[in-house]
């Protein structure tokens, strides 16, 4: 997988999706989509902290729309709501023809060291 955040509070994730990213029955296991949407939540989170902030999970919903097969996955994430101390981010992720396979809604705490 890999992670760009281009611009404050937006962060992108691709991912090429094989037969090793697959569950048992022949799809992209839900966590993989899982650690897509956390990882490119928590990327746009950080790119609106200042040192020494950083961030954590609070919460995370992720619907599954249809199923992957294989083939390239990306992650959309854009920071709906940055707050003193809790962010609110939308996800969507696509599939290689564009079709959006899985939305998510999170909230990333600010963590002050």
């Amino acid at each position: 997988m890999t992670v760009e955040s281009r611009e404050p509070g937006r962060a992108t994730a691709v991912l090429d999706a094989t037969e090793i990213h697959q569950n048992p029955h022949g799809f992209v296991h839900g966590a993989v989509m899982f650690a897509m949407v956390d990882t490119t939540m928590g990327a746009a989170t950080m790119s609106m902290l200042v040192e020494p902030q950083r961030c954590s999970t609070i919460e995370l919903q992720l619907r599954f729309l249809r199923p992957v097969e294989q083939g390239p996955i990306s992650a959309e994430t854009i920071v709906m709501k940055p707050g003193r101390r809790i962010f609110h981010l939308e996800t969507k992720v696509h599939d290689g023809e564009g079709r959006l396979v899985a939305t998510a809604t999170g909230s990333f705490a600010v963590v002050d060291p």
